[in-house]
């Protein structure tokens, strides 16, 4: 299991205790087909709606542990329409209609299962009645829409070469002023630049690149051995290839690894921080990589740039010289339904070359 998966499943565990028996029990059904941060994001949807269901006195519980299906079958269309008003208008926060949208799934995953295939002791269902079997789903973003919002926000053609050459020397003259800045900035410049050209080379998700061993770089070959996301089998890595300028970029960093950043010899991640107050080098997180970009982008003048616009970037780039299938392959898509959005993002560009090949 990966160092996320890890993290998710120790974090999912704990906080399943605090869930009704019938959410534990879905939970353990959907174990061997779901990866734990799915699930995880699944128990906090529930978590939310918990809240709401007690908030509105829909349930009788003074824990969660304690709503019970006979409480969830008593619900009434006009309470679903509540929550999906609360969730778009409570003041913590309004929600996306995407992230709502997969509230109402989780919802609709849950109250299916307890409806149409978990069984009492009589072999009759647990959930007599599902009132989300009654509530509609919208798909709240095609491959075109999704494309168009990313116009303008990913990096193109000349721009990815650029951005890698501003984090080795361009960001340096820019914070020139900032000494406490620019010696973290020389420290790390290498493998920051490492990270980026990584992935405008080879399409990974951040979550890919933070649980990277050095055994998992097949140098010669340009490949890497990952897990992918949605692959249940966790004894399996699958190969992906990256290109020529990440190589060179491995090399810079790879020479510099072990004396600036000092890796104890049970330290196997590829990339590598030393946290303040500390001596010895460790694995970089998630949420530092992405900080890390994003310092980077806005500086360079796409401030809207992040880890995945960086995996969008290739993958518009790469698609642009190979078909969907090679695309949805490189990037780990489940299906090439996700791969449509580059197919919509190239159109621009595919129209542009075909005018420039038809001047005299």
């Amino acid at each position: 299991m990966n160092i996320q998966k890890e993290s998710d499943r120790v974090k999912l565990d704990g906080k399943i205790l605090g869930m009704p028996w019938f959410v534990q029990q879905f939970i353990d059904y959907k174990l061997p087909d779901l990866s734990p941060s799915t699930l995880l994001e699944y128990v906090r949807d529930y978590q939310t709606f918990f809240n709401w269901l007690r908030g509105e006195l829909l349930s009788e519980a003074d824990h969660h542990t304690k709503i019970t299906l006979q409480e969830l079958e008593m619900l009434r269309m006009e309470n679903i329409v509540s929550y999906r008003l609360y969730l778009t208008t409570r003041r913590e926060g309004a929600n996306s209609r995407v992230t709502i949208s997969r509230k109402l799934s989780s919802l609709r995953s849950l109250f299916h299962y307890l409806s149409q295939i978990a069984e009492d002791e009589d072999f009759y269902p647990l959930l007599k009645r599902n009132i989300m079997a009654k509530v509609e789903v919208k798909r709240t973003h095609k491959p075109k829409d999704t494309a168009a919002k990313l116009k303008g926000k990913i990096l193109e053609d000349e721009e990815i070469f650029e951005f890698i050459a501003y984090i080795y020397e361009g960001y340096g003259v820019d914070i020139a002023s900032n000494k406490q800045a620019l010696y973290s900035y020389e420290l790390n410049k290498e493998r920051d630049a490492c990270i980026a050209s990584l992935i405008l080379n080879s399409g990974l998700r951040v979550s890919e690149i933070v649980n990277l061993n050095l055994e998992d770089l097949d140098y010669n070959n340009k490949l890497l051995y990952i897990f992918r996301k949605g692959n249940n089998d966790e004894t399996y890595k699958s190969p992906v290839y990256f290109r020529e300028q990440a190589k060179d970029d491995l090399t810079l960093y790879l020479d510099l690894r072990q004396s600036r950043y000092k890796a104890p010899k049970k330290e196997k991640a590829l990339f590598l921080t030393i946290p303040n107050g500390q001596y010895e080098g460790k694995r970089m997180t998630k949420r530092a990589i992405q900080a890390m970009i994003i310092k980077y982008a806005q500086r360079f003048g796409k401030p809207f740039l992040t880890v995945h616009k960086l995996r969008h970037s290739f993958a518009t780039d790469y698609y642009l010289q190979n078909d969907i299938y090679k695309t949805k392959e490189q990037l780990g898509h489940a299906s090439t339904e996700t791969t449509e959005v580059y197919a919509h993002l190239t159109d621009k560009t595919m129209s542009e070359a075909i005018e420039r090949r038809s001047e005299p």
